[in-house]
C-alpha cells in the first residue's frame, strides 16, 4: 500500500439490492456494515432497495455525487435470474473497471463452493472518484469478499482514486 494511503478515512455507504429483505433479515448488508465498523470504517447510509434498474441507479449516483462517501458497496441482485439487474445496471455506470476484483472473487470463491463460483458476477470500480464494490447477496459470499479484498485495500483504492 502506498504510505500516504494507510491513513485514508473510509466513508462508506450500503445497499442490499433485493426484493424480499428488510432491515431486520438482511444478513449481508448487516455484516458489511460490522465488519466495516470493526475495521474502523464510518458507515455514513445503510439502505435497501428494490431490484429496479433506476432505483439502484439512482442511489449509486446520488452516493457518488456526496462528498462525505467515498465508497459504495452493493450486495445483491448479481446472479442470472430475470430479476438480477444490479451487475447490468452499474457496469456501465463506471469510469473504469476494476476486472481483478471479480477474478480474485471468483478464485476465491472456487476454493469454497467449487464450480458454481463461475456464476458470480461480482465486480469492482469507480465512478466520480467513488470506489463502487458490486457484490452477491450471500451472506458468506459478503464476509469472503469484505475479508479477503476489500477491508485490506479499501483504503489503497480511495486513496489512488483521490491522486492528482
Amino acid at each position: 500500500m502506498h504510505p500516504t494511503h494507510q491513513q485514508q478515512p473510509i466513508q462508506v455507504a450500503i445497499l442490499t439490492v433485493s426484493d424480499t429483505r428488510t432491515k431486520a433479515d438482511d444478513h449481508a448488508g448487516q455484516r458489511i456494515q460490522s465488519l466495516l465498523q470493526k475495521a474502523a470504517f464510518e458507515v455514513i447510509d445503510y439502505q435497501l432497495t428494490k431490484d429496479e434498474p433506476l432505483d439502484i441507479a439512482h442511489h449509486v449516483k446520488n452516493w457518488c455525487s456526496d462528498p462525505t462517501i467515498n465508497t459504495i458497496i452493493v450486495t445483491g441482485g448479481t446472479g442470472f435470474t430475470p430479476r438480477d439487474q444490479t451487475y447490468d445496471t452499474i457496469l456501465p455506470l463506471f469510469e473504469k473497471e476494476m476486472m481483478g476484483f471479480g477474478e480474485l472473487f471468483r478464485m476465491l470463491s472456487y476454493e469454497e463452493i467449487g464450480p458454481k463460483a463461475m456464476f458470480s458476477r461480482a465486480t469492482a470500480g469507480s465512478l466520480q472518484q467513488t470506489a463502487i464494490y458490486v457484490l452477491p447477496g450471500s451472506t458468506n459470499a459478503v464476509t469472503l469478499a469484505m475479508t479477503k479484498l476489500i477491508v485490506p485495500t479499501v483504503q489503497h483504492f480511495v486513496g489512488e482514486l483521490k491522486r492528482l
